[in-house]
């Protein structure tokens, strides 16, 4: 039975009395606005088709792509015989959906409208295809956003049509005022109507704007029920006044605005029709009566799927099709039985319960959307670069921009969040219900030391004890909570979960993040007792990447809840936080640069130095205006394993020997920060703050001069040269081959040096010759005694005051001298194998000689790290000193460091610091600004700075594997030729 009659029953039931029409002023659809060359087209399609073709235009059939041969055949012989109007498709991949739309709109003699559900993108039907947020995601955005959906709109419209299609079934309207609407739910941008309303809007004017047809749905609202239509039929038990007020107040402004399409619900709502067990999809009082009459809509109006068991519970295929078309619906969509449905709505047609007027109008109306969406001049959906086409990072960025706006920080006490003073941080990270480290534990482990723990449901008790246990050393936990399934219920909360949650809230120390759907926040207990609690709204790449980022303050949060989950987190709750400078993680074209052209140029550059063994492997890092765009590690440690060391797979977490760059990374920051402190006047003498060197040939030298390399000191002195005797031996008290308390200075494993050589060094350097003539000469002399002076004014070890004062504030962890004694050998890349002086491979100890006799520590050469650490150093210094909210060295400072200092003399340094040459000299990019500077080192290293484009650039190589004979990194202008790569690509932009 269906609505009280016989299901075989020629005639509906009468309809219910509706109410007196009061018709809203809609604007018409584009695609039915007058023109005249779409009428003739659709005119001249009518005039050859008979009643049961036209009828055929207003079914659109199922199809999948993931499915048999034989299915397909079946399809295209549907489709071919009775001349259908169009296709809706469902699960399967790009390619061959295409494919197989190719081959069905050959069989049609009319061209087919081709359509989806996707609510977010392709990949809501499609693998290998782009998935946007879904609508609760987006439902958190702050209204000044909400342009982004728009963009997102556009960039869907652009994919559709790539794929040969033509229908979105998307917006979702509903007004999701239920909590266990288990249909709906997160595919609604929330509870409140006004921004409902907003948000529907700027989605479907995206998409129309873009010559892609929407269809509203599921109207007259599905947002407060408990069932769902695909199973059984749902009531909506609500007085007209309240349906007014609040489910069909999105509906009405979209159709004001031009709505394209509307789909019908299955829905018995008996406040707009008695009847009983009549699904709204087949009822006059709803479809004619309100959508048609009051609100003024005449776009195209679709079923809902026919298949679903809210609509064939009661009303069969063939006769439901009939009843929807009866009751004023355009296009029937998902029709189960194609034969049946044909000869029901002729039936009717022969009865007059639908005339065939009727139909002559609703069949042109489809024409004509057919000729907006450009099916008059149809062409064949092109296959080459299909899903390169469908992938473009132009909507990763999109993407990115949607996450990052809808984040939604619920509580912060105490404004925990950003995390600020790093350096008062031990933090850990746990992700809960994850069997893998997670993309969430990475991204944060690029801001500071994190030490990451894993946790499930399936956790044995001895486990979870452990990890608890653990995190007692820890004043800062960052916790994961990752849910894969978003779906009403459970929301993927096991009662396992919920307790883990709520024992690490209970340590008191715990920022919690939530990646699931909002409701189930009230499946987690104690949340408000969090230090801070961020709420992404799903589980996707995008949300664990850049809540990560939200946590260290590379972006800021204003989300705002679109829902209310109880009395604790309510619609509209959220708090503003504002970034506070650390590097942020994104892709080439957030800034304005095509991805495809950089990565090009860089690994043509790069490749070039690999196939000509300038290196084995190398790093290379890349950012602007903050943002680092481009990390990728190439190459091997080593060629082979004839010498010592493995030649792994080159990692972006790698510790590289800096080099030279030292100069700049350790002395050059430490006297700074004196400056800044008062403690160091550069235009003081060698003698003023070198006790040793008053009365001596370099007393009255200013600082100026020494950290501009024009201070007549020597180049530099071959230190170990002095330990050796004529016959190869090394001299007394120089080098033994084991360690003890009077050869205490570890150069390598057999190789010892006398406790108080270093102050021969000292020696050798304060008595050595000075040039004749006051020009620029590049010596290393001088930044052997900047550790010296920097204990004498501090009274710290010069390691100690770095690591305190400027790397562990800015999460610079991985920047160590003499890295050995904290990370393994296999992070290490080798340097050379020193066939000279100290007979081995140099693997995880300094390159340079001179540093080497000095324990591995100078302010010369010695330091090692990562690209990411050091490019934090050097983003402090485009941030003109600042980093993650701290004032580290003061702006006038950095200034006047990264000047040109003597440029009436042609010298080319700043203080401490390399810049670009007034003539090219092949030391800098050629395409640097004046503003720039930076600095090289021995073994291959590169670091580049532009202020005037934003520019902050990394090259860390082993060029001296196996021998520092090789030099073709310079030859091949491999460092710079990278770096005006780079220059290019900004130039060049998108």
């Amino acid at each position: 039975m269906g609505n009280g009659q016989p299901v075989n029953s020629p005639r509906p039931a009468s309809p219910t009395k509706p109410t007196p029409p009061v018709r809203t002023t809609a604007a018409l659809p584009t695609f039915l606005r007058a023109d005249a060359r779409a009428s003739r087209w659709a005119d001249s399609i009518m005039a050859r088709m008979p009643l049961d073709e036209q009828i055929a235009q207003l079914i659109m059939v199922a199809g999948y792509s993931n499915r048999t041969t034989g299915y397909e055949d079946s399809l295209t012989t549907l489709v071919r015989t009775y001349k259908l109007g169009g296709v809706v498709f469902f699960q399967g991949g790009p390619v061959r959906q295409a494919k197989l739309t190719n081959r069905l709109q050959s069989a049609s003699a009319v061209p087919l409208l081709v359509a989806m559900d996707a609510e977010w993108g392709i990949a809501m039907r499609l693998d290998s295809t782009v998935r946007f947020p879904y609508q609760m995601t987006l439902g958190g955005m702050p209204q000044a956003s909400e342009k982004l959906i728009y963009d997102m709109g556009a960039d869907v419209a652009r994919q559709f049509r790539r794929l040969g299609m033509h229908v979105n079934f998307a917006p979702d309207a509903d007004v999701n005022n239920n909590a266990n609407n288990p249909v709906i739910n997160f595919r609604s941008f929330g509870e409140d109507k006004y921004a409902v309303a907003r948000k529907a809007l700027a989605y479907m004017r995206g998409m129309q704007d873009n010559r892609l047809l929407t269809s509203l749905k599921h109207f007259p609202g599905h947002g407060d029920t408990g069932t769902d239509s695909h199973f059984d039929l749902p009531l909506i038990n609500k007085s007209r006044a309240q349906l007014d007020s609040l489910e069909l107040y999105p509906f009405r402004e979209l159709i004001k605005a031009g709505a394209a399409g509307v789909m019908i619900a299955h829905l018995n709502i008996p406040a707009l029709d008695t009847t009983r067990n009549r699904p709204s999809t087949l009822s006059p009082n709803i479809v004619t009566g309100l959508l048609k009459n009051e609100l003024g809509f005449g776009g195209l109006v679709f079923s809902d799927a026919m298949n679903m068991k809210g609509l064939t519970k009661y009303f069969p295929s063939g006769l439901a099709d009939r009843r929807g078309l009866e009751a004023g619906m355009d296009v029937l969509e998902f029709t189960e039985n194609i034969p049946r449905a044909v000869a029901e709505i002729c039936k009717a047609a022969d009865e007059r319960t639908l005339s065939t007027q009727e139909i002559k109008d609703r069949c042109r109306k489809m024409l004509l959307a057919k000729y907006w969406v450009g099916l008059n001049n149809y062409k064949p959906v092109v296959l080459d670069n299909l899903v390169a086409n469908l992938n473009r990072p132009e909507s990763e960025v999109i993407n990115r921009r949607l996450t990052e706006a809808s984040l939604t920080v619920l509580t912060n006490a105490n404004n925990r969040l950003p995390l600020q003073r790093l350096d008062t941080l031990r933090i850990a990270s746990v992700s809960v219900e994850a069997t893998a480290p997670t993309l969430f534990q990475n991204r944060l482990a690029d801001y500071t030391s994190v030490k990451s723990f894993l946790l499930s449901s399936k956790s044995s008790d001895a486990e979870i004890k452990a990890v608890l246990d653990s995190l007692g050393q820890f004043n800062t936990v960052l916790v994961g909570v990752h849910l894969n399934n978003i779906r009403p219920a459970k929301y993927g909360v096991q009662t396992r979960t919920a307790e883990l949650v709520q024992k690490l809230v209970g340590t008191g120390k715990a920022v919690i993040t939530v990646f699931g759907n909002p409701y189930v926040l009230d499946k987690l207990p104690d949340l408000e007792g969090a230090t801070a609690l961020v709420m992404p709204y799903q589980l996707t790449n995008f949300t664990e990447d850049l809540s990560a980022q939200l946590i260290f303050g590379a972006i800021g949060a204003s989300g705002r809840l679109p829902v209310t989950v109880n009395q604790r987190f309510r619609v509209g709750d959220g708090m503003t936080i504002q970034p506070i400078g650390r590097l942020k993680y994104t892709i080439p074209e957030e800034v304005g640069i095509s991805s495809a052209y950089l990565a090009q140029q860089v690994d043509s550059v790069v490749n070039l130095g690999l196939n000509a063994k300038a290196y084995p492997g190398c790093v290379v890092q890349l950012a602007k205006d903050g943002k680092v765009i481009f990390r990728k590690a190439y190459g091997k440690h080593t060629y082979d394993t004839s010498l010592g060391g493995k030649a792994e797979p080159t990692q972006l977490d790698d510790l590289y020997d800096f080099a030279s760059v030292t100069k700049i990374s350790t002395s050059t920051p430490a006297l700074m920060r004196l400056v800044d402190a008062g403690k160091f006047n550069i235009d003081g003498t060698m003698g003023e703050y070198l006790p040793g060197y008053k009365k001596s040939n370099k007393d009255t030298i200013r600082w100026r001069d020494v950290l501009t390399h024009q201070a007549k000191l020597k180049a530099w002195i071959p230190f170990w040269q002095a330990t050796k005797n004529p016959d190869g031996t090394f001299k007394k008290k120089t080098f033994v081959a084991e360690r003890s308390n009077r050869y205490p200075i570890e150069v390598t494993d057999s190789l010892f040096l006398f406790k108080k050589y270093p102050k021969t060094i000292f020696e050798l350097i304060k008595d050595s010759p000075l040039n004749a003539k006051k020009e620029y000469v590049y010596s290393d002399l001088s930044f052997y005694l900047y550790p010296q002076i920097v204990q004498r004014l501090t009274g710290r070890d010069f390691e100690g005051y770095l690591k305190d004062s400027l790397y562990a504030p800015i999460g610079a962890t991985t920047l160590t001298y003499n890295p050995r004694r904290f990370y393994p050998l296999s992070r290490i890349v080798p340097t050379e194998y020193d066939s000279l002086f100290r007979k081995t491979l140099i693997w995880g100890r300094v390159h340079d000689e001179g540093a080497a006799m000095l324990g591995g520590l100078s302010g010369h050469a010695g330091l090692f790290g990562t690209a990411n650490d050091l490019m934090k150093l050097t983003q402090l210094y485009l941030q003109h000193g600042t980093y993650g909210d701290r004032q580290l060295i003061k702006p006038e400072t950095i200034t006047e460091f990264t000047r040109y200092q003597f440029p009436e003399l042609g010298n080319r340094r700043g203080l401490g610091f390399e810049k670009a040459a007034y003539k090219y000299n092949g030391n800098a990019p050629r395409l640097a600004s004046p503003s720039s500077y930076g600095h090289s080192g021995y073994t291959g290293t590169f670091t580049w700075i532009d202020p005037a484009v934003g520019l902050n650039y990394v090259f860390l190589c082993n060029r001296v594997y196996p021998t520092r004979n090789n030099n073709k990194v310079s030859e091949l202008g491999i460092r710079t030729g990278v770096a005006d790569a780079f220059y290019k690509a900004i130039r060049r932009g998108i």
